[in-house]
């Protein structure tokens, strides 16, 4: 049965893709509606999931198993000869902790590039490591991820630690919120309050897990206070601005927004061109503008994904022995990159979604809420937001809906339900690689 899946595959994507994307990946499970499937590390995961859950859901439907699937990580999968070189690269990528503050010590603002999309976040940035606690007190970036909202906040507290002697605390919003549940059941509330009040400057990253939080909230709200009322530096960071974050209580939106809400958009093609620049500036491996220019051309998402697929493209070259070169670049990413200058408008992506769930787009457009429709229109209504530039009234327009508010519960939904729901997650995949491709 998995020799058929890999043939098929291979048919599908091609011998070089099918080796660098599918050949490493194993069976944990081929139950019908039940397949788990293993990859090496979650890059490959993510990628998969992103660029690829077309080609296994229907390949998998093929083999008479569903087209329901879901990646679990097993490092173990790579021959000791791939690990290594996968090591070695890797190791110029890292992000692990360095200190007790767990800084990345490539995440300062030397190693920032600056383009268009950032150039404010950055500015504000600095700003703040040179006078903290005087000037946009709280400090508020948010951004869709990988576009380096974290970066910033590091190379913000590397700054301060460097030039003054003064106490900080980085912590992802998660830490903060296990370190507060411990210390309930510890009865040692006392001691987590000190160390997160008698600071100078506390960083929040991922400040939106807090959304539903109640005890979380009510702590952060009295620890905001004290740091505000004694002139200490706020800064955090978010997926969404703060008014959008979901479940997150009104007193908390407005402090958030005292100080100074900056966003980070996705970075132009030359700022994602001089950002590979920088990432092989280091490098043995001499790798030509052209092969640097299609890489940038073609995967505009997020800096994460952008160097994702560098490595990606080393890696191959190391593995199989051959020069990096446009030829070889095409190859490796020619499954994944999208078509250049692929203009995605309202109606082909209903067009796709209609298609998908078997329904008509006089049906999207409709005012049923019948079972059947409630669903597609929703992702409709997720998919628009995510890939074009429509306000949410316009939206709105688009599909029938009165209110803006109606759009914004949609979204909020499904976005809700990809945290758990993997079938929603794979399907909602899956309509993204209709749409790109």
């Amino acid at each position: 049965m998995w020799e058929k899946f890999q043939e098929i595959t291979r048919e599908k994507v091609g011998k070089t893709a099918f080796e660098v994307w599918f050949a490493s990946i194993q069976p944990k499970s081929l139950e019908k509606g039940k397949v788990v499937l293993e990859v090496p590390d979650k890059f490959f995961k993510d990628w998969l999931e992103t660029h690829h859950s077309e080609v296994l859901s229907s390949t998998l439907k093929e083999l008479g198993l569903g087209d329901a699937f879901s990646l679990e990580v097993n490092p173990n999968l790579l021959g000791e000869k791939t690990k290594k070189v996968f090591r070695k690269i890797h190791a110029k990528f890292k992000e692990e902790p360095s200190d007790s503050l767990r800084l990345n010590p490539r995440f300062c603002f030397e190693n920032f590039v600056v383009g268009a999309s950032n150039r404010f976040a950055f500015a504000a940035s600095q700003a703040v490591a040179e006078a903290p606690g005087k000037v946009y007190n709280p400090f508020f970036i948010y951004g869709k991820a990988g576009l380096g909202k974290t970066h910033l906040m590091q190379a913000i507290a590397q700054r301060v630690l460097k030039k003054n002697n003064l106490k900080v605390k980085y912590i992802p919003s998660e830490r903060f919120t296990n370190e507060l549940i411990n210390s309930i059941q510890n009865r040692t509330t006392e001691k987590f309050r000190e160390k997160y009040r008698d600071i100078d400057i506390l960083l929040i990253d991922d400040i939106h897990f807090i959304g539903g939080k109640e005890s979380t909230q009510e702590e952060f709200f009295h620890t905001f206070n004290v740091l505000y009322d004694n002139h200490k530096q706020i800064i955090m960071s978010s997926d969404r601005s703060p008014k959008e974050i979901p479940n997150l209580e009104e007193r908390l939106v407005s402090r958030f927004c005292w100080g100074l809400v900056v966003d980070i958009q996705p970075p132009d093609l030359e700022t994602r061109i001089a950002i590979l620049k920088k990432k092989t500036e280091k490098e043995p491996i001499k790798i030509e503008e052209p092969v640097l220019r299609f890489i940038a051309e073609n995967i505009a998402t997020n800096i994460r994904e952008l160097e994702g697929a560098l490595i990606r493209i080393m890696a191959y070259s190391l593995i199989e022995n051959k020069p990096i070169n446009l030829e070889l670049a095409k190859e490796v990413l020619k499954d994944v990159v999208k078509e250049k200058n692929k203009k995605i408008d309202v109606d082909f992506i209903l067009d796709k979604v209609a298609e998908y769930f078997n329904i008509s787009k006089v049906d999207l457009k409709s005012k049923k809420r019948t079972k059947n429709i409630v669903l597609p229109k929703q992702l409709a209504m997720y998919l628009l937001r995510e890939l074009t530039d429509y306000s949410l009234p316009e939206i709105g327009g688009f599909l029938g809906a009165k209110h803006h508010t109606t759009i914004l519960y949609a979204y909020k939904r499904i976005d809700e339900k990809l945290k758990k729901d993997e079938k929603l997650k794979n399907t909602l995949n899956i309509l993204k690689q209709k749409i790109y491709n």
